[in-house]
């Protein structure tokens, strides 16, 4: 079973200090229970929302106009994410979510809110501002890996940088998210253990 996160202590993390004004938050959250595989949003849907993951683990997919499936990322507990192409006026996620792994539990909380609270309180305004930050780094990272390393290296450097994540991933979601095939993931595990 994975740990409990909250999401005023993932909040309260972004923002570096206590928040004002919580029960505001409380009140808009909406906790949903997921089961493993289950959709949390699919591509094309209005979701104003920002997720918070307290348990388990999300994975994030985009689907092609051919219909393959390829894994954007992962968001585990104590985390935040929503998609931004759905916080714009009119705007739909541009992805899909869902539990993986196992059960998941995520408190979904409308954009709106926390714009609010960011408008009345400097803490909430620098929360939003981190958490955009953060994705914003993420971004970048993800990038520049998928433009300059070689499927070995995003491999390694995944199984480095996220080993609690990657031990809870069957072979094909690691291949989806590195941008190889299964056959080709088991070719560079091969080569790894020989080198």
């Amino acid at each position: 079973m994975s740990s409990l996160f909250s999401t005023r202590d993932a909040f309260e993390q972004l923002a570096g200090s206590a928040l004002p004004e919580w029960q505001t938050l409380e009140k808009a959250a909406i906790p949903r229970q997921l089961h493993a595989g289950e959709m949390l949003f699919h591509a094309g849907e209005v979701q104003a929302r920002v997720f918070v993951v307290n348990q388990g683990l999300v994975k994030m997919v985009y689907e092609t106009a051919a219909g393959d499936v390829w894994v954007k990322g992962f968001v585990p507990a104590g985390m935040c994410f929503a998609s931004l192409t759905a916080l714009q006026a009119g705007g739909v996620t541009s992805y899909a979510a869902m539990a993986e792994g196992g059960p998941c539990t995520v408190d979904q909380i409308d954009h709106a809110v926390l714009e609010g609270l960011a408008a009345r309180h400097m803490e909430w305004q620098r929360a939003l501002g981190n958490a955009y930050r953060l994705y914003g780094q993420r971004k970048e990272q993800r990038e520049m890996e998928l433009l300059t390393l070689s499927p070995e290296e995003r491999y390694l450097r995944f199984l480095r940088e996220h080993p609690q994540i990657a031990a809870q991933l069957r072979q094909r979601d690691i291949a989806s998210y590195v941008r190889v095939t299964p056959v080709a993931l088991s070719r560079i595990k091969a080569r790894t253990l020989r080198g």
